[in-house]
C-alpha cells in the first residue's frame, strides 16, 4: 500500500524588500592635540556617569514609565548638563530598555520552544523514530534520564524569566555583558588590568547626539560645519574648558567624509536633522565621528518592474552564495556562479567577508542586466534551539553561523546603492525541488551542477512568479494518447511518461532500440508493410516555455 501524500505548507508570497531606512557614514578624527583628547574624556567620563544613573532609573520604572517620569528623568539631567545633551540621554536609555525587553521576549521564546521539544521526546518509547519537523525517542535510557533533569532545568529558568517580563524587570550591562566578563578572564583574553580597564571606560561614554532639523547645521550640540570643523556643547560643569563662545569646544582637526560627502554636505547646508557620535577605539588609539540620518521607508520599485528583466537567485549556505541568472520566463541561462566567504575568525572579519561576498554578487548582477535579486527570507530561530537537534552539533553550529539578520540589513543597503532591488521569497522546499527538477537536467560533463546551484534557480522562478517544476502538463487536447494521465513528474515506470530525447547519433533505423545496442530476434515478413511502429516521439524536456 503506497504511503499517504504528505502535506505541504502554504507558500508565502514573494515580495520586494524596503529600501533602507538610514545611514551612517564615519570619518577619523586626525592630529587631535593632547588638550583636544583630555576634554573628550572629561566630557565622555561625566555624560557617561548621567546616562548610567539614568539607565538605572529607566529600569526600575519598568512599565509603569510614562511621559511625566520621562519629563522629570530629564528635567534632573539638565542642571547637570544641557537640555540637548539631557534629551539625547534619556532617548537613549529608553532605546536600551526597549531592546532588552525584545531580548527577553525572545529568550522566553526559545524556551517555551525547547521545552515544548523535550516533551514531545520524553513522551516517546526509547529509539523510535522521528520525523523531518519533530524528533524520535532517545537513543538511551540515560539519555532520557539526562533530558527530563534538563527539562526541569529549562522550566524553571522559564517561570524565572516570565516572572521578571511581568513584573517588567530587564538586565542591562552599560558597556557590554561580553567585556564585563572579561573582567574575571584577563589571562584568557591577553589583556592587563590597565588596559581592560580603558576599554571598559570608553565603552561606558555617552558623546553622541541626535539631530534636529531647522537647527544650525542640523545638530546644536555636536556641530560639523561644511569646511569640516568639529566642535562640540560642554555640560554646565564643564564649561571652562570651552575655547569657543556659548561653551563650546572647537577641535583642531577637520573631517571630511569620503563615502557620501556630498549627501552629507546637502543636508547640513539645508540645516536638516544629522545625529553624530564620538568614540574612541582604545586597541588602535583612533578617535572616530559617526554621521548617521534617516530616510522616508518607501518601495523601491514595484514587483512587476523587477521582474521585467529576470532574475538572479542567490541561496545562501554556510560557505558561499550559490546565485542563477535566469531570464523574465524562468529559464536559466548561462553558467551557475558562486562567491564564497569565509564566516570564521573575529565579527569584523566575519562581516567584512559578508560584505565583499555580497559586493561580488551585485557586480554580476548589474554585468548581467538584471533589475533584481531573489533571495530566501530565512529565519532559523526555532532551528537553533539545543533541543530540537541535541545530538547534531555540526548541524548545529552551521546554521548559527549563517547570519541571516546582519546578511538581510547589507544586502538591502547595499542593492540600494546600485540600483537593484531586493524580491524576498518562501524559502520552503527550494533545495528540495530544486534538486529534483534542474540539478540533473542541468547538469553536463562541462558543468557542474550541485543541490545549491539547482536551488538557485528554484528560489529565481518563485521570485519571477513561475512554479519550481520545469514543465507542466500539456494542453488536454494535445496529450499524445488522447485525454490520458500525461505529466512530466509521472514516476520513472508510468506508461507513455515523457523523457529526454535521445542524442541525434544514437538513433539508430529500423528496428534497432535507441541505445545503438542490437538485439537478435525473429525476423519478420517482409511483405508484412502494415506493422505498427514501436517507436515513440518525445519532446525535449528543456524546451522554453513562456
Amino acid at each position: 500500500m503506497a504511503e499517504p501524500a504528505k502535506k505541504l505548507r502554504t507558500i508565502a508570497p514573494s515580495f520586494v524588500a524596503l529600501g533602507p531606512s538610514g545611514v551612517a557614514v564615519r570619518d577619523r578624527l586626525k592630529h587631535l592635540s593632547t588638550e583636544d583628547e583630555e576634554v573628550l574624556h572629561l566630557v565622555g567620563a561625566h555624560q557617561g556617569a548621567l546616562a548610567s544613573r539614568d539607565l538605572k532609573q529607566r529600569c526600575a520604572d519598568g512599565p509603569d514609565h510614562s511621559a511625566d517620569t520621562w519629563a522629570a528623568r530629564k528635567r534632573g539631567l539638565t542642571g547637570e548638563s544641557s537640555s540637548r545633551i539631557a534629551g539625547a540621554i534619556t532617548k537613549a536609555s529608553h532605546d536600551q530598555w526597549a531592546l532588552a525587553r525584545r531580548c527577553q521576549a525572545a529568550h522566553i521564546q526559545n524556551l517555551d520552544a525547547g521545552i515544548k521539544t523535550l516533551k514531545h521526546r520524553l513522551s516517546l518509547s526509547i529509539r523510535e523514530k522521528g520525523t523531518k519537523r519533530a524528533g524520535g525517542g532517545y537513543r538511551s535510557k540515560s539519555e532520557w534520564f539526562n533530558k527530563s533533569r534538563r527539562l526541569i532545568v529549562l522550566e524553571a529558568r522559564h517561570e524565572a524569566a516570565l516572572t521578571d517580563w511581568r513584573a517588567g524587570r530587564v538586565r542591562v550591562v552599560r558597556g557590554g555583558k561580553r567585556p564585563a566578563n572579561t573582567r574575571h578572564n584577563l589571562a584568557e583574553a591577553q589583556l592587563t588590568e590597565e588596559q581592560w580597564r580603558a576599554r571598559w571606560e570608553a565603552a561606558r561614554w555617552f558623546l553622541a547626539a541626535d539631530g534636529e532639523s531647522g537647527k544650525r547645521f542640523g545638530n546644536e550640540t555636536i556641530r560639523v560645519t561644511p569646511d569640516g570643523e568639529v566642535s562640540v556643547k560642554l555640560p554646565a560643569p564643564l564649561t571652562h574648558l570651552a575655547n569657543a563662545t556659548h561653551g563650546r569646544y572647537v577641535l583642531a582637526c577637520r573631517i571630511a567624509f569620503a563615502h557620501r560627502g556630498v549627501e552629507w554636505a546637502d543636508r547640513i547646508e539645508a540645516n536638516r536633522a544629522v545625529a553624530y557620535r564620538i568614540h574612541l577605539d582604545v586597541a588602535r588609539g583612533r578617535w572616530y565621528l559617526t554621521a548617521s540620518w534617516q530616510y522616508p521607508v518607501v518601495q523601491t520599485v514595484p514587483l512587476a518592474t523587477a521582474r521585467a528583466k529576470g532574475m538572479v537567485g542567490v541561496d545562501t549556505n554556510a560557505d558561499h552564495f550559490a546565485a542563477y541568472q535566469l531570464d523574465p520566463h524562468g529559464n536559466p541561462v548561462g553558467e551557475p556562479q558562486r562567491f564564497p566567504y569565509d564566516l570564521s575568525g573575529t565579527a569584523d572579519h566575519r562581516d567584512a567577508q559578508i560584505r565583499h561576498a555580497i559586493t561580488q554578487v551585485l557586480h554580476w548582477a548589474r554585468q548581467v542586466g538584471v533589475n533584481a535579486i531573489a533571495i530566501e527570507d530565512l529565519d532559523f530561530t526555532t532551528e537553533k534551539t539545543r533541543e530540537k537537534h541535541g545530538g547534531r552539533k555540526r548541524f548545529r553550529q552551521l546554521i548559527s553561523g549563517i547570519p541571516t539578520g546582519k546578511l538581510k540589513a547589507r544586502l538591502v543597503s547595499m542593492t540600494a546603492e546600485h540600483g537593484l532591488a531586493v524580491v524576498a521569497v518562501d524559502p520552503a522546499y527550494t533545495s528540495q525541488w530544486g534538486g529534483r527538477h534542474w540539478q540533473k537536467p542541468l547538469a553536463t560533463p562541462r558543468r557542474k551542477m550541485s543541490r545549491h546551484d539547482a536551488a538557485g534557480i528554484a528560489i529565481g522562478r518563485r521570485a519571477l512568479g513561475h512554479p519550481i517544476r520545469r514543465r507542466t502538463a500539456p494542453p488536454r487536447s494535445d496529450q499524445s494518447d488522447r485525454y490520458g494521465h500525461r505529466t512530466v513528474q509521472a514516476a520513472p515506470g508510468t506508461q507513455g511518461r515523457e523523457g529526454n530525447r535521445p542524442p541525434a547519433t544514437d538513433h539508430a533505423p529500423r528496428d534497432v532500440p535507441p541505445s545503438g545496442k542490437r538485439k537478435r530476434g525473429p525476423s519478420a515478413s517482409k511483405t508484412v508493410r502494415d506493422a505498427p511502429s514501436t517507436r515513440e516521439w518525445v519532446q525535449d524536456s528543456l524546451t522554453r516555455t513562456g
